[in-house]
């Protein structure tokens, strides 16, 4: 009896310590990146991402947060690679008030949403077409985001 307990509220235990967020990506178009998008821009609206990068921007509206994002691919905990190369730029509108001191230039982002339209903008004195993702879950990465995760499955036999 005492074992079970023990087990019961070790597996409780590590389980709340997970840190990487859930995101629900049963409809999430993984072939599609920013710059896709904008290659086949009428294609794209309606259709679900999950997309990530670094905070470029952020700008409250009257109604809503408007973020500029750089993507990078993810990696399995959906977390963006900085190291990688970038897939574009796109923009999160998410709804409501977001703190702009907390999703501030370089931070990390992870969102899901679907693509609603094209924004034209521009990059210093360059056009620029941004994919307008509206967010439907968005996770802002703590700074140690990066390092290496390392996890322990217990099931059959136990893994490290």
């Amino acid at each position: 009896m005492l074992s079970r307990l023990l087990l019961i509220t070790l597996l409780t235990l590590l389980n709340g310590c997970a840190s990487s967020p859930k995101f629900d990506t049963r409809e999430v178009d993984f072939s599609l990146t920013p710059i896709s998008v904008i290659a086949e821009q009428e294609n794209s609206p309606g259709k679900h991402v999950l997309w990530g990068g670094v905070i470029l921007a952020t700008k409250n509206l009257k109604t809503s947060t408007q973020i500029e994002v750089l993507a990078y691919p993810l990696d399995s905990y959906h977390t963006p690679q900085k190291d990688q190369k970038p897939l574009g730029r796109f923009i999160i509108h998410h709804p409501g008030y977001l703190e702009p001191t907390l999703y501030t230039q370089g931070k990390i982002v992870t969102v899901r949403g679907d693509i609603r339209k094209i924004e034209k903008g521009k990059v210093g004195e360059s056009e620029y077409s941004y994919p307008v993702i509206y967010a439907q879950q968005l996770h802002l990465w703590s700074g140690d985001s990066n390092r290496v995760k390392t996890r322990l499955h217990i099931g059959i036999g136990i893994g490290l």
